[in-house]
């Protein structure tokens, strides 16, 4: 097996090699097949041979030789006459002050792009996945990735796409799909939609590795800082989410001397200097929430009021169903559950959530703070049905027989 070490050193060249591919030959297919292919050769190569000295200009010209091969087959590129010297890395490829890795983001999530593509060539383009590793975190069959991710690169060459940044005035709008691309990334590491495991923690640290790239473009962005800031945060919980045989453990039932510390103190010092800077921005309200989570020594420490109001905040400023679900968990913990209820009750009309099995659970969860077992019982059986994660619909069958009265 490739190891550590040598995967997470090909993960971030990835991205800068293609970019220098892309930038000098244009042609994104071409490009982004040459540097996997050029993944592959170093998984295989360096592992027994040792990391080159310069293992960027390594995969480069491993790159550029498949290129080569490439273009040398193609009678429409034989044509053209490109000579081998044309294509050997030039000296300002080497520059290492040069990096793409912003630029190719901005390229793969291309507004043309449906958001699963997006995913999907980010993760094949910038994180280096390859496409069954791709297939397999989203549980569908390697040759439908292919497909789609083929598709996707297809539509950026359709859409007249350039290798560039985007003009200022598209800049943040396009930023902004960066972001939520890592942070959907982010999210089904963390909890998977589907499939046995309740997390896979490659994707998150994919996603955290992407934002921290991200982030060390754009050091004085907010945002930036507050995703970062949350996938931290976040993460840091992970040990604690399961017990033996990949049970889910609630944030309220877990042992939080199993959390990961650095990463709480390393998010936490990120907020902290970011939210007085300003402007406010979603992802750095969402990871203040976390961060008064992570603070306290026990849930029943947990500061609900100060959580409340930063859901109202981020309720204005970016509403959503499920900023609702969790602003409604924190209304009951504040003002009672009849008050989270209330609240829930103006996603029933929303044809995004009728059907989804989160707003079951967390009525489920209100009504059994309620005292109303019975109901509460139906709405946790119902929440299973309708989960197509299994830890999540084992512990929702669980929570059902536990509140369900004794005949």
């Amino acid at each position: 097996m490739l190891g550590v070490t040598v995967e997470d050193e090909l993960r971030a060249l990835a991205p800068q090699v293609l970019g220098i591919l892309i930038r000098r030959y244009g042609q994104f297919d071409a490009c982004e097949d040459a540097m996997q292919e050029a993944l592959l050769a170093a998984a295989m190569q360096w592992p027994a041979e040792g990391v080159p000295a310069n293992p960027r200009g390594w995969l480069i010209t491993v790159a550029v030789r498949r290129l080569t091969d490439q273009f040398r087959s193609d009678d429409a590129r034989r044509r053209r006459e490109l000579s081998v010297a044309a294509l050997e890395p030039e000296p300002s490829d080497e520059v290492p002050d040069r990096d793409d890795t912003l630029t190719l983001l901005f390229l793969c999530c291309h507004p043309a792009l449906s958001a699963a593509s997006q995913l999907a060539l980010t993760l094949r383009a910038v994180g280096g996945l390859t496409t069954a590793e791709i297939a397999s975190a989203f549980l569908v069959p390697e040759a439908t990735m292919a497909q789609r991710i083929s598709r996707a690169k297809a539509k950026i060459k359709s859409a007249g796409a350039r290798f560039a940044p985007p003009p200022p005035d598209e800049r943040q709008a396009r930023l902004e799909v960066v972001l939520q691309v890592l942070y959907l990334i982010f999210n089904e590491g963390y909890t998977a939609s589907s499939g046995a495991d309740l997390q896979r923690g490659d994707l998150t640290a994919e996603a955290i590795r992407l934002t921290r790239e991200v982030h060390r473009l754009l050091p004085d962005d907010g945002e930036v800082t507050g995703l970062l800031a949350l996938m931290l945060l976040t993460d840091a919980r992970r040990p604690a989410r399961t017990r033996g045989g990949g049970a889910l453990v609630p944030l309220a039932e877990q042992d939080r001397d199993r959390w990961l510390r650095p990463m709480i103190d390393e998010g936490t010092e990120l907020i902290t200097r970011t939210l007085p800077v300003g402007p406010t921005g979603p992802y750095q309200l969402q990871a203040a929430i976390a961060a008064v989570h992570d603070e306290a020594p026990r849930n029943e420490d947990t500061d609900w009021a100060q959580i409340l109001g930063l859901y109202q905040l981020l309720t204005r400023m970016a509403p959503n169903p499920m900023v609702t679900l969790n602003h409604a968990v924190a209304l009951a913990m504040v003002k009672g559950p009849q008050a989270g209820l209330d609240l829930l009750a103006t996603l029933d009309a929303d044809d995004r959530m009728a059907a989804h099995h989160r707003l079951a659970a967390v009525r489920a969860h209100l009504l059994e703070m309620a005292g109303s077992r019975t109901e509460a019982a139906e709405w946790y059986s119902l929440a299973a049905r309708r989960t197509t994660s299994l830890p999540e619909q084992r512990y929702l069958e669980q929570k059902a027989a536990s509140v369900a009265p004794t005949p």
